[in-house]
């Protein structure tokens, strides 16, 4: 399991284990809070190819079998 520090995600760099449509490498563009602006909800992952965006939750980059940290 990827060991993740939620205030260091923005700008963090990710591969996708398995990439989809020619997706492997991605970097964290947004960090999106809760309401009070405490925690770290979601971030939004822009593929470096094709600059398309994904948004997901931010401990499913803690799936070690979905997501390498860096780019390999």
């Amino acid at each position: 399991m990827n060991r993740i520090n939620p205030e260091k995600l923005l700008q963090s760099k990710w591969t996708a284990v398995t990439p989809r449509n020619r997706e492997r490498h991605f970097i964290v563009t947004r960090v999106i809070r809760d309401e009070q602006d405490e925690h770290v909800v979601e971030v939004v992952l822009q593929a470096v190819l094709t600059h398309r965006d994904h948004v997901l939750g931010w401990r499913e980059l803690k799936q070690d079998d979905v997501w390498q940290m860096g780019w390999k």
